[in-house]
């Protein structure tokens, strides 16, 4: 069994990652459907009110914090290979660090980024958002089943 302050560190992870998915899944099963709802001007200035208001120090702490535990738990694995749970913990570091993460850095934000870009009541804007919700939504998905498959896989390495 994992014990002292490995055990900690996974508790943290199963927490961190459990947290995380819990943002994305909200954000998949009702604020990008309230989003859409709404005429693309205004569904525009809400989703750029909403990326700006999110780097905020307690939701940057939990994400890039969980993102940092999971890549010292994989280290720490790696160093101490324990006889119990090493291939779960280094699947849910995995998970997190490339579906979650990852994901997160290289299709979310890349399109956050565009739509700020845009003034939200402009013909540009309203042609891209349906395009931008569809997207931005489905990326959502992976980070969301990715960070809940990452706590999974860490309570299953305490089990």
């Amino acid at each position: 069994m994992i014990d002292g302050p490995y055990f900690i560190l996974t508790v943290l992870g199963v927490l961190g990652t459990g947290l995380v998915a819990g943002v994305f899944c909200g954000f998949s099963t009702f604020v990008m459907r309230g989003l859409a709802a709404l005429p693309p001007a205004q569904g525009v200035a809400a989703m750029n009110a909403i990326n700006t208001a999110a780097v905020t120090p307690a939701f940057m702490i939990l994400f890039l914090g969980t993102a940092v535990l999971a890549a010292v738990i994989a280290v720490v694995t790696f160093v101490r290979w324990p006889d119990e749970g090493a291939v779960e913990l280094l699947l849910g570091s995995a998970l997190h660090l490339f579906g979650s993460f990852g994901v997160t850095a290289a299709a979310n934000v890349p399109r956050n980024t565009a739509l700020l870009r845009l003034e939200p009541g402009s013909a540009q804007a309203a042609a891209h958002w349906p395009t931008y919700i569809r997207e931005w939504t489905a990326w959502n998905h992976v980070r969301t089943v990715a960070s809940a498959a990452a706590a999974v896989a860490y309570v299953l390495a305490l089990a």
